[in-house]
């Protein structure tokens, strides 16, 4: 045997999940939903779906022009049907848009068909991200950050309503920011078991 496969450590084999239910992320835009949510989703081995990129595909157009062209309240109604949908087919990891959580329909859907996992995340962490993107609609104003600002605030007491909580402080990379909610996930034997 060669000196390298003699000192070569013993890989762990991976652990084994099985989700039983939908794990939904919410939070505000920029709080990494996307990213933790494709990563997480590989971790466990199921599919990962993004609402926002689902309605896009339904109408042929992007979330700024829906905005633009029909409103919020259509785009709203529109998201809450999507939802409905995905959390009727395999379970997976969902993304949802920062708003989505806000109806209360949608919350009680989530709750009752799967599970919302919040990642929080402080203003200053938001705004780092998303400032200088110009693909959120509702960012779309003359004081971007006071926007963002009142959102926050505003939106903060429902977040707070989801089923768990996963810190996301801008500095944790990715893969332990999917450990942090494979942590909260693992209260919930009736969302995650590990094989």
């Amino acid at each position: 045997m060669s000196e390298l496969q003699q000192n070569a450590p013993l890989d762990k084999p991976p652990q084994r999940f099985d989700l039983r239910k939908t794990v939904v992320l919410v939070g505000m835009m920029g709080a990494g939903k996307t990213a933790v949510g494709r990563s997480l989703a590989m971790r466990l081995g199921v599919p990962f779906l993004d609402s926002d990129a689902e309605i896009e595909s339904a109408a042929n157009m992007t979330i700024p022009e829906i905005f633009a062209r029909d409103g919020e309240a259509f785009f709203r109604e529109k998201e809450s049907q999507v939802i409905s949908r995905l959390l009727d087919e395999e379970k997976c990891i969902l993304s949802t848009g920062g708003g989505a959580f806000l109806s209360e329909r949608n919350r009680k859907m989530i709750s009752d068909r799967g599970v919302s996992i919040w990642l929080r995340a402080d203003l200053s962490v938001l705004w780092n991200r998303v400032r200088h993107k110009d693909t959120r609609p509702l960012l779309r104003t003359s004081d971007p950050h006071a926007t963002l600002r009142a959102l926050y605030e505003d939106r903060i007491p429902v977040y707070s309503q989801a089923d768990l909580v996963a810190e996301s402080d801008g500095e944790t990379a990715i893969e332990d920011m999917v450990d942090r909610v494979l942590e909260a996930l693992a209260t919930r034997p009736d969302v995650l078991e590990l094989k």
